[in-house]
């Protein structure tokens, strides 16, 4: 499916959720339960700005929970997900954060870091629209700098002094075009920072904010450029920059990000059942887990958080939270976090022929990978059928014997069993080197008649 065709809305192709499913199933096997909640999921958003009237701001994003092993999707899904809907996307670690009062992430830096990705983003997409005016610029500017100034002569007339320069800067902007001048030096007025080092003991959580102190200073103190001498290749890097900066209104780049993170922004908070204490548990001497779950209830629930790009509301982000929940259940989380996920959906384990389809289908299959790798030395991988079967019961094996890290154990797999060819390649010569159901048994023999696995754990 193209698409580039697709009707576009304010921040990503219209699909449909049959759409979102089918793109989704090019990387990611299996695990249709949770393809199709997150499918809903983006389409809502869309349905919502299409609501008109008070009751638009009353929908809001029904928040995700997955649950599953680790190696199954989870990740790659929501991550897949936010590329599709050109949405700001952040993933981190439930296990990072800290409760209010002690030193460590405050869980408010989740949403600072979806503002971050979000201005990095609104940037980009401008940066692309006036690259061709900003390099028109700069060879302009470069032309400038290379043509000689000559000095006038009394008795010239400007008539032919103006007809010169022109004759003498046509002759240098063809060499600049075929790229004959890029070793030649100019000089390039660059800013000059100088900035008082300040060191400040903020509270809690200022570290988090970005209130950068260098950027205060540098906005009081007067601005001053230095000369630097370049060759024309890193000038016109250096020019570009300026001009794309001249170019751009970073004050609306700001409230375009700011109105993107709010409406569409997808936050994914993984290892959520590490802040959870498990039925059974003793008290841990960690800084506790349900004071996380508690600083987390009013950002998922709707709250102002402050960045320093300015307030942003997060009533309509979506929240996507998953775990392997081991050693303890759904229901050991705070009964209000609970209720700020009501769409919970349960990934399968995957089985051996989970992993033969992983190995193939997908358009980042992990053969394909190795294929595209190893072409690089002139060697051309064939696996046959046999021996893709074999290396997905030998990774379907080693995850049922020790401990189930899903995909994962592909990556150890074919590591080992490629290892002595990745390493014999440079300077092999072009040849064909067929992998067979034989040859897997061979080179993971160890692996499949070894019972202490553990050193094949990633």
């Amino acid at each position: 499916m193209n698409l580039v065709n697709k009707q576009q809305d304010k921040y990503g192709p219209l699909l449909t959720p049959k759409e979102i499913v089918s793109e989704l199933e090019r990387y990611i096997i299996g695990q249709d339960d949770a393809k199709k909640s997150v499918a809903i999921a983006l389409r809502n958003r869309w349905r919502r700005q299409m609501v008109s009237g008070p009751i638009r701001d009353e929908i809001l994003p029904a928040n995700i929970l997955m649950i599953g092993p680790t190696g199954v999707g989870k990740t790659e899904i929501s991550r897949r997900l936010a590329a599709l809907a050109g949405a700001p996307f952040v993933k981190v670690e439930a296990s990072k954060f800290t409760e209010v009062g002690y030193v460590g992430r405050d869980v408010e830096s989740m949403i600072r870091d979806l503002v971050d990705v979000a201005i990095g983003q609104v940037r980009e997409e401008n940066e692309k629209k006036v690259r061709k005016i900003a390099e028109e610029r700069t060879e302009e500017r470069i032309l400038e700098l290379i043509t000689p100034k000559r000095p006038v002569r009394e008795d010239e007339e400007e008539e032919t002094r103006t007809e010169r320069t022109e004759r003498i800067r046509r002759k240098l902007e063809k060499q600049l075009k075929n790229g004959q001048l890029e070793d030649r030096i100019v000089e390039v007025e660059t800013p000059e920072n100088i900035i008082p080092t300040v060191e400040i003991f903020s509270p809690m959580g200022m570290e988090e904010m970005g209130l950068n102190i260098s950027e205060m200073f540098g906005e009081m103190l007067p601005k001053r450029t230095k000369t630097r001498q370049l060759k024309v290749s890193e000038a016109r890097k250096i020019i570009l920059s300026q001009e794309m900066d001249n170019l751009i209104d970073n004050e609306k780049v700001i409230e375009l990000a700011l109105a993107r993170a709010q409406e569409a922004g997808i936050v994914f908070i993984d290892e959520i059942d590490k802040i959870v204490a498990g039925s059974g548990q003793s008290a841990s001497p960690d800084v506790s887990r349900e004071g996380v779950q508690r600083d987390m209830l009013p950002i998922i629930e709707g709250c102002n958080i402050a960045t320093k790009y300015g307030m942003i509301r997060t009533d309509h982000i979506l929240f996507i939270a998953a775990g392997a929940f081991h050693g303890s259940s759904p229901s050991d989380l705070v009964p209000e976090l609970q209720g700020r996920l009501p769409i919970r959906v349960e990934l399968d384990s995957l089985t051996a022929e989970d992993f033969k389809r992983i190995l193939v289908e997908p358009e980042n299959s992990l053969i394909k990978q190795y294929r595209a790798l190893l072409s690089t030395d002139g060697i051309e991988l064939v696996f046959t059928d046999g021996s893709i079967d074999e290396i997905a019961s030998v990774a379907f094996e080693v995850n049922s014997q020790t401990e189930n890290i899903g995909a994962r154990r592909l990556h150890t797999v074919m590591s080992t069993l490629l290892e002595d060819i990745m390493f014999e390649a440079p300077g092999a010569g072009t040849r064909n080197i067929r992998i067979t159901k034989a040859t897997v048994k061979n080179a993971l023999k160890d692996i499949i008649s070894n019972e202490d696995l553990t050193k094949y754990i990633l």
